[in-house]
């Protein structure tokens, strides 16, 4: 039974779908004006993670993840960069699903684009308006917030508390503070679609709602996002939907924790902003990967680079597994598996604690036990090779559900030059020419490569 922490109810409940297994999942994707930054990269993996774990226990899945290219920020940039908001917000697409694939995200189902869609964003505000629930000033368009009776239920604050906070945006022209655009008039020398309440550009809120509803429906099983979209973005979401389409929007949603820098706000004032693409350079997509799931995805997350360091040597474990297995199963002789017993239960461990609210740490935990395990089993020499291939085969089954270890090769070409001095070294060694066996070791170094015996025979590995 899968259990993930409700946002709407600020609980945990069982996760059951509208229709059997068939989830349909909405995910508030970039806006697309920049390089994604680290902060953006969690709830890219956190929720691609949730998706894999719904498909290995049988789900068929419709992700839809927006891209947000019509916005302000997406203007000032293409000024920035002298070009237009079509070419910006097309170039930063381009770059996003550069990143996402680094990091190993399986693309949507859709990827619907808000500038695709403003026949039925302008359709969808007509109905807020015919609703009564919207209303005309000039040439904007403005939500009655007090409305709605349910205003708040997601964020779990009153409107008195919400008119106080900062966040509200002040305008003479609303009727009321808490108001928010549908649609903002602007001059025809900027980006714009025409409207009947004049040109204009659609309000940042409207746009999701609009974009759930063509793709999934007017109530979807679950919607997905970062804490910080809360409130307003995903709390607006509901009072638009649920006033044009007359039903519950969202059963279920949930929000990954912010991430901190050397337990700080990341801000660029700050000097602690770090794009996706930058650390990458340095330290490889899977690496970052690791990190997003390494922690409870509720959780905030601090981070630094001790952290960083640790999600590779975490990596380094289960790689230096994988190569430990396949290299042992080729040195194995047949025999029977008696250890299935063993994976399967390493196997529901993994199992349980993804159903926990998707507890990715917990479930690395298994991972790791599995693998000394594993380990254990590879060093015996009486070990089967079905039971070798049984253990890499739950091994790599789990890894998988998580999105891990597509980095780094399986195999490398070494060198014929290097598979010489291997042998050499090796019949040195058989004549008890240690010194010599040393110096070719050491050449090969100097060439690049290190060469060491273990119990299931030399390994070759690239510095």
């Amino acid at each position: 039974m899968i259990q993930i922490f409700n946002t709407l109810t600020n609980q945990k409940e069982e996760f059951q779908t509208i229709t059997p297994n068939q989830a349909n999942i909405y995910v508030c994707g970039p806006t697309v004006y920049n390089y994604i930054h680290i902060g953006n990269a969690r709830p890219v993996c956190v929720f691609d993670v949730f998706r894999r774990f719904l498909e290995y226990r049988g789900y068929q899945v419709r992700f839809v993840q927006n891209y947000t290219d019509v916005n302000d920020k997406i203007i000032k940039q293409a000024g920035l960069e002298e070009t237009t908001p079509e070419e910006c917000a097309e170039k930063y697409i381009r770059e996003y699903q550069k990143d996402a694939t680094g990091l190993n995200v399986l693309p949507a189902t859709v990827h619907p684009r808000v500038s695709e869609y403003m026949d039925k964003i302008i359709a969808f505000i007509q109905k807020l308006i015919d609703n009564g629930y919207a209303y005309q000033v000039e040439n904007d368009v403005y939500y009655r917030t007090r409305k709605f009776a349910d205003y708040g239920k997601l964020s779990n604050q009153s409107l008195d508390d919400l008119q106080a906070g900062a966040r509200v945006e002040i305008n003479d022209l609303k009727e009321d503070a808490l108001d928010f655009a549908l649609w903002k008039g602007c001059p025809d020398t900027e980006q714009h679609w025409d409207s009947p309440w004049g040109s204009g550009r659609p309000g940042w809120h409207i746009e999701c709602s609009c974009m759930a509803k063509d793709c999934l429906g007017d109530t979807i099983d679950l919607h997905c996002g970062g804490h910080d979209l809360i409130f307003p973005h995903h709390e607006n979401e509901i009072a638009q939907s649920e006033a044009a389409n007359g039903v519950e929007f969202s059963h279920y949603w949930m929000h990954n924790g912010h991430i901190n820098v050397d337990h700080k706000k990341m801000s660029k004032s700050l000097g602690n902003f770090f794009l996706v693409r930058e650390v990458a350079e340095q330290y490889g997509y899977e690496v970052i990967r690791y990190l997003m799931i390494q922690a409870q995805y509720r959780a905030p997350m601090n981070y630094s680079t001790e952290l960083l360091e640790s999600c590779k040597a975490s990596l380094d474990r289960l790689y230096e597994c994988r190569a430990t297995m396949r290299r042992s199963i080729t040195q194995a002789q047949s025999g029977e598996n008696k250890a299935q017993e063993v994976f399967e239960n390493y196997k529901n461990q993994f199992i349980a604690a993804l159903e926990d609210d998707l507890n990715t740490a917990d479930a690395l935990s298994a991972v790791f036990e599995l693998v000394r395990e594993l380990n254990i089993m590879a060093a015996d020499s009486h070990t089967s090779k079905e039971q070798l291939q049984a253990g890499l085969d739950q091994f790599e089954e789990l890894t998988s559900v998580l999105g891990l270890l597509y980095e780094r090769k399986d195999t490398e070409t070494i060198p014929a030059q290097i598979l010489e001095l291997v042998e050499q070294r090796a019949q040195a060694r058989k004549n008890k020419n240690f010194a010599e066996a040393d110096r070719i070791r050491e050449e090969i170094r100097n060439l690049g490569y290190a060469v060491k015996e273990t119990r299931q025979g030399v390994e070759i590995t690239k510095l």
